[in-house]
């Protein structure tokens, strides 16, 4: 069967879901990681390490660009590298990893060769044209037909000017893109943004920690300026913390059912901005009437799910960049919450308003829900599933995207589910 024709059916527990979860090593740091080592000189080891879809598209892609990659277990990458990326043989496929597309993408400018960038039909759709006319303005040679992958680089192994700006209102990750690939150069380049609007600006914290770790000097001039020297990178070892994306589905499990989860890491040990969500998730079921999703996005699927039990309604704003994400997920939401109730859900321009409503726990309202091939929509409203009768998750096995296990943690509390458990 194709994993795309499969259903999954949670039952709901009827009891406090209680036990121990280690959530995956974070995507995010997983993927910053593996390019910084493969730029490295020398072998860096990766532990803590997420191996999911979206890595192993990152690690495959290095590999074709002559890095050597080894795994002597699941949570751990031992990385070689020359300092210097090679032209790959073909193009290089990564799936829907929006990470490894806009990192690759500014990286292959600091190869000696062509490089394709390409993902599937739902990468095809997003928008990376901020990221192609900053790296134009650089002196690279680049095209994207549509402004979404497929991107050609004709890359020169440097970049050609010391300034660049860009447009980082859709993600963060153009801007992360540049800092990391900067350092490659054989000049100091500054990064501008053209506005104050910028998606989740805590990554680029993220970013930033992560370049200097591997020995990069990066200087942050104001809030719209950063400085990368052309240092280059050393090879290090480097511990990677768990995913607090994938632990907001966790804490929230926990509130909904008034269970206890230890996850074995305390919430403010994050540095990932998803962390902040939860102060919300713990607010429950009083969340806040706006919330600002602005710098917590992939949380917010999990707390619009949670909205639909809290006392009140709940609105929110900021978040606009939901729309491309691995796919329209304000669109996916307002769907999937529409299909259990009608009005549970509606959207009004970009924000989303939840007509919360604590009375569903405990119903049975049989609901398909379309999880788009996207990963935190097929993980948030199985947290519906452990309230409400009848919640059936389609194509479960997207979650492994960013948490292979995602079934087999929550089977490990107690939820059972009928159909096709991935």
């Amino acid at each position: 069967m194709n994993t795309s024709d499969q259903k999954l059916t949670i039952l709901p527990p009827g009891h406090p879901l209680e036990g121990r979860v280690s959530p995956p090593g974070s995507k995010s740091i997983t993927n910053r990681a593996l390019l910084l080592a493969g730029l490295a000189r020398g072998t860096s080891r990766l532990t803590g390490a997420l191996k999911s879809d979206d890595t192993r598209y990152m690690a495959d892609a290095l590999r074709a660009m002559g890095v050597v990659i080894s795994e002597p277990d699941d949570t751990t990458f031992i990385v070689t590298g020359t300092g210097k990326l090679l032209a790959p043989e073909k193009p290089l496929f990564l799936g829907n990893a929006g990470t490894a597309t806009r990192f690759l993408t500014a990286a292959a400018a600091l190869v000696e060769g062509t490089v394709v960038v390409d993902g599937d039909p739902h990468m095809r759709k997003r928008p990376i044209a901020p990221l192609v006319t900053a790296l134009r303005s650089l002196g690279i040679r680049i095209e994207a037909e549509t402004g979404c992958p497929p991107v050609t680089i004709w890359g020169t192994g440097d970049f050609a000017s010391d300034h660049v700006t860009i447009d980082a209102g859709l993600s963060s990750q153009y801007v992360s893109a540049l800092l990391m690939a900067a350092a490659g150069g054989a000049r100091a380049v500054s990064i501008v943004l053209s506005g104050d609007e910028i998606g989740a600006r805590g990554y680029i914290d993220l970013t930033v920690a992560a370049m200097q770790a591997f020995g990069a000097a990066v200087t942050q001039v104001s809030p719209s300026v950063w400085q990368v020297a052309p240092t280059g990178y050393t090879a290090t070892d480097y511990v990677i913390e768990p995913d607090a994306s994938a632990a907001t589905y966790l804490w929230a499990a926990e509130v909904l059912t008034g269970g206890r989860i230890d996850l074995g890491v305390a919430a403010d040990s994050f540095s990932q901005p998803d962390a902040k969500a939860h102060a919300v998730i713990a607010s429950f079921p009083n969340m806040p009437a706006v919330i600002d999703g602005s710098q917590m996005q992939d949380a917010v699927p999990t707390l619009a799910v949670l909205a639909a039990f809290n006392e009140t309604p709940v609105r929110f704003v900021g978040i606009e960049n939901l729309r491309v994400k691995e796919c329209d997920r304000i669109r996916a939401l307002s769907t999937g919450l529409t299909n259990i109730r009608p009005g549970l859900a509606v959207e009004e321009g970009d924000d989303l308003l939840i007509a919360s409503d604590p009375a569903l726990a405990g119903q049975t309202l049989p609901a398909d829900i379309d999880t788009f091939a996207d990963h935190r929509i097929a993980m948030s409203f199985a947290l519906a599933g452990l309230k409400i009768g009848g919640i059936t998750i389609l194509d479960p096995a997207c979650v492994a995207k960013t948490y292979p296990r995602y079934w087999d943690e929550l089977a490990s509390l107690g939820v059972q589910f009928t159909g096709d458990r991935p």
